[in-house]
């Protein structure tokens, strides 16, 4: 069921309500990007595959330490693969990161979709 004019133009209000009001509340919540390390990722997995093989050997070769040894490998791989990512800081109100600030002012692609979306949700007021 679609909002009304009268209830869109509601919704909008305390949208500018909560980000003039509350910028601190908002740079909290949508301040942060994760970056993925996509090196982590793949000493994880690798860490992962190289913990199965010592598994496998282990069981192969009725060696439990073994197989734990290779059950603790493929463990930390597996953790260290999902770890967060690098958390890169946004300054409240701009959408330009660190990482855009750092090549020289150019923004990147998300960067230039982020503030055409935010013109687009202003009504064009920059």
């Amino acid at each position: 069921m679609p909002l009304s004019e009268h209830e869109q133009r509601l919704l909008e209000e305390m949208e500018r309500s909560l980000y003039q009001n509350d910028a601190d509340f908002v740079a909290k919540v949508g301040g942060k990007r994760a970056r993925p390390a996509y090196r982590s990722i793949v000493l994880g997995i690798l860490l992962a595959v190289v913990g199965v093989i010592v598994l496998v050997v282990g069981v192969w070769f009725r060696q439990p330490l073994v197989g734990i040894l290779g059950f603790i490998v493929m463990f930390a791989g597996v953790l260290l693969a999902i770890a967060p990512g690098k958390r890169v800081a946004v300054e409240p109100g701009t959408t330009e990161t660190k990482g855009a600030k750092a090549r020289g002012g150019h923004p990147g692609f998300m960067d230039r979709m982020n503030d055409r979306w935010d013109k687009r949700n202003d009504g064009g007021e920059s």
